[in-house]
């Protein structure tokens, strides 16, 4: 191997740490050192509504805890800085400058209207191609000086005709027809750059030899092959993992399994059990072991043997896997796992406090304060009518329950008492229920109990992995009722 291996994720901080992130980490981190090489971790922040400092904080946490260093990123620094996307902005402009003075890009001056018109007429007609008809492409440069005040974007002049063809490492020549790829945006009105233009500047900056990321960006591909073209560089090794799957062959999802890294850590899964479990994917030992190190992943690691039948994430087989870790494990290594974490200080410091006053001896903890320790609670026909206000029914509880959790708690980082509030309340007047009837409905949702301690404050200590996946499955009982 010629070029010396870097590899990278590039994960964006728009929400909880996914599991896929550490799926595309791990292959990444093991390949470079299989080979010596160095593994960066890069932040794409540009998409400035909806990034977020916390979500950023959560994805080194998450992946610190599975035992995943980088050699070069934003905290730990590097010769290739930096390393977020939002504090490289006039190296992408600069770029696009010279893509524009070679005839490579263009800048568009369509409005949205003009876009949705474009759009909505090519739908009616049943095109085939359904995107950007090139209207600002043919402007002559003079023109579009004269309008260079006006909000626009920048966009790639891609091929019309032929096919573009590209490369993968698993799947050989893939060849794409020109004409059904549109005039991609590279720089957006706001100055900041798409995933496209910054992805292909920085991974060649920074001197990426192998992009090892997840099959859904494989679509991609055209356009990026198309910059390396433009920009006169050479592109590195692409190897598009295999997407993990649920058990119907869809794309994982966060309604079908959990995906969140921090829902692993909190119901009590070992690092590296999560870490042999995802090395599965796709892949197998020469000897067909399943229990595995990380270290052994990593001295042994063979892209080419990456399978591509779309692994399925058994939730069922990780637990198995991860029972078999924890039975490894030495009585006192077990009591310091607990210690780390539902058994530690931390947590106990803040649970304490909401049942210390509600119990009459030290016995009672254990029953009154279960919940705070168990992954489900149980709905017996008692909780199953307190969840259901008076005068509702179980479907329309049901579908109130799902709305909130979808819209407004899922996207929600902030997990703390007060912001639970406001968003519970403002959604009460929203939905046309009373903060009684609402806040019942979660409180049996995530205790299993009408009595419990204050609501907010629970949410808070339980965290927003517990309580999503409880109200989920609190909405599901419901819909089974006839």
């Amino acid at each position: 191997m010629s070029r010396t291996v870097r590899t990278r994720i590039a994960p964006s901080p728009t929400g909880d740490p996914h599991v896929g992130t550490a799926y595309a980490a791990l292959f990444n981190y093991a390949f470079a050192h299989t080979h010596g090489g160095q593994f960066i971790l890069r932040i794409e922040d540009t998409d400035r509504t909806r990034s977020n400092q916390a979500s950023e904080a959560m994805i080194f946490e998450a992946l610190h805890w599975l035992g995943l260093t980088w050699d070069e990123g934003p905290d730990v620094g590097g010769p290739c800085g930096p390393y977020r996307q939002s504090e490289r902005s006039e190296i992408y402009r600069e770029h696009v400058k010279r893509l524009i003075n070679a005839g490579h890009a263009y800048p568009c001056f369509c409005s949205k209207e003009r876009l949705d018109k474009v759009r909505a007429r090519q739908q009616a007609e049943g095109s085939t191609t359904v995107g950007y008809d090139g209207h600002c492409r043919a402007m002559a440069p003079a023109d579009a000086a004269l309008r260079r005040g006006e909000p626009h974007v920048v966009r790639l002049a891609m091929p019309r005709e032929g096919q573009i063809v590209v490369k993968d490492l698993l799947r050989g020549e893939i060849a794409f027809e020109a004409a059904g790829i549109d005039d991609q945006v590279l720089l957006k009105s706001d100055g900041f750059p798409t995933y496209h233009l910054a992805n292909v500047v920085d991974d060649h900056l920074m001197e990426i030899s192998h992009v090892i990321r997840a099959e859904e960006w494989l679509s991609s591909l055209p356009k990026h092959v198309q910059l390396y073209r433009a920009f006169g560089w050479e592109p590195p090794v692409f190897c598009h993992l295999p997407l993990l799957r649920n058990a119907d062959r869809s794309k994982i999802s966060k309604r079908k399994n959990p995906v969140s890294l921090n829902y692993y850590r909190r119901a009590g899964y070992l690092p590296e059990a999560l870490l042999n479990y995802l090395a599965l994917m796709g892949w197998a030992m020469p000897d067909e072991r399943e229990e595995f190190s990380l270290e052994e992943f990593a001295r042994l690691l063979e892209l080419e043997r990456i399978t591509l039948g779309g692994p399925i994430f058994d939730l069922e087989k990780l637990s198995w896997l991860n029972g078999k870790y924890i039975r490894g494990l030495t009585v006192v290594q077990l009591l310091e796992r607990l210690r780390a974490g539902l058994l530690g200080d931390d947590y106990l410091l803040q649970v304490l406090p909401l049942i210390q006053e509600r119990i009459e001896t030290l016995e009672d903890f254990l029953d009154y304060g279960r919940f705070f320790f168990v992954g489900d609670v149980a709905y017996d026909d008692q909780a199953l009518k307190k969840l259901v206000p008076k005068g509702r029914t179980p479907q329309d509880t049901a579908k109130v329950l799902k709305t909130l959790l979808d819209e407004h708690l899922d996207p929600l980082l902030d997990w703390q008492p007060e912001r639970l509030e406001s968003i519970l309340r403002s959604f009460c007047e929203a939905a046309g229920w009373s903060p009684n009837e609402l806040f019942m409905s979660v409180r049996v949702a995530v205790t299993g109990r009408a009595a419990s301690p204050p609501l907010f404050d629970t949410m808070a200590v339980l965290g927003k992995e517990v309580c999503r996946r409880r109200i989920r499955r609190a909405a599901g009982a419901l819909k089974s009722i006839k």
